[in-house]
């Protein structure tokens, strides 16, 4: 979704051009790179030019809200792939193009609802805030970076995060003390860190907020994601990559993790080594997301570069 219209300069689903720049809701995350891969295949059959390799562009569904119905299920129900494929994910990146993305964190999405009293704006007494209740969760969920503060230089931040997010309205009008407030929370956890771990942390962290407020604190698991094994920076898909980036852009490619989600962790779940790359100025889910035109016609020399190689 376009989040606040107002940050918008235009309408985000009318792309426009300006500067050298498209913008747009989805143009970088990641159409982007879609249209790059597309670009160098199209080359190819243009101009008559055989690849090294039998090309195959996978296009799928569901990549913000869980793959179940898009990646996942294709390789649940299908053998599209093989282990010795070299798998690019056109997503993740850098303002650079030095970033190949080798690792994931693990992923935990939760939503929380706090159930209080509703009762007038004036008599507080005769209700039980259930906003205030959830604001000082949040403040105590924030501890989580302090009982979970391993740091991995693999990634990019280094460490687990733990972030409220989305926030549900409540009553519609200022004297009213709500009864029942909702927020949501995104984790992104080291590879060291369980899932279950974190959860139980949170879950003790709620109690000490019921007992604190008298109120009673549900949490919904809307999405959970085990860190997948990361690709070996040996892999040949990555020192195919890091050929290329260096011939096109003039740069040293480097494996890193992220902390973001993309279709690359179903595939090394599946034992696919599979490298993220694209040449971005990270605007994703930003108001006024953009992709370079430049970049869009520089990685698909990249990707055609991989094609070409021995």
């Amino acid at each position: 979704p376009p989040g606040e219209l107002a940050q918008w300069r235009g309408d985000p689903y009318k792309a426009w051009i300006e500067g050298g720049k498209i913008f747009g809701r989805g143009v970088e995350d990641n159409q982007q790179d879609m249209v790059a891969s597309l670009y160098a295949i199209k080359a190819f059959r243009e101009e008559g030019i055989k690849p090294n390799f039998r090309l195959a562009v996978a296009l799928v569904s569901d990549e913000e809200t869980g793959n179940i119905k898009g990646i996942d299920y294709v390789l649940r129900t299908t053998e599209a792939f093989s282990p010795r494929d070299m798998i690019i994910v056109p997503d993740a990146g850098n303002e650079k193009g030095t970033l190949i993305e080798v690792a994931e964190k693990s992923i935990l999405w939760l939503k929380f609802k706090t159930i209080g009293r509703q009762a007038h704006g004036s008599t507080p007494t005769k209700g039980i805030n259930s906003f205030k209740a959830a604001s000082y969760l949040t403040v105590e969920l924030d501890k989580l970076y302090q009982k979970f503060g391993l740091r991995d230089r693999l990634f990019e931040p280094p460490v687990s995060t733990f972030e409220p997010t989305k926030k549900e309205a409540n009553v519609p009008n200022v004297n009213t003390i709500p009864g029942e407030d909702i927020f949501y929370m995104d984790c992104r956890l080291l590879p060291q860190y369980s899932i279950p771990d974190v959860e139980k942390e949170i879950r003790k962290a709620a109690r000490k907020i019921e007992s604190r407020f008298r109120v009673s604190i549900e949490i919904e698991k809307k999405q959970a994601a085990t860190a997948a094994p990361p690709t070996s920076a040996k892999a040949p898909v990555v020192m195919a990559l890091k050929k290329a980036i260096k011939e096109i852009y003039g740069e040293d490619g480097k494996p890193r993790g992220i902390g973001g989600g993309t279709v690359a962790a179903f595939f090394r779940h599946a034992g696919f080594p599979a490298a993220v790359w694209s040449r971005v100025d990270e605007t994703a889910h930003q108001p006024n997301e953009y992709c370079h035109i430049d970049n869009m016609l520089g990685d698909a020399k990249v990707f055609a570069h991989v094609f070409l190689q021995e």
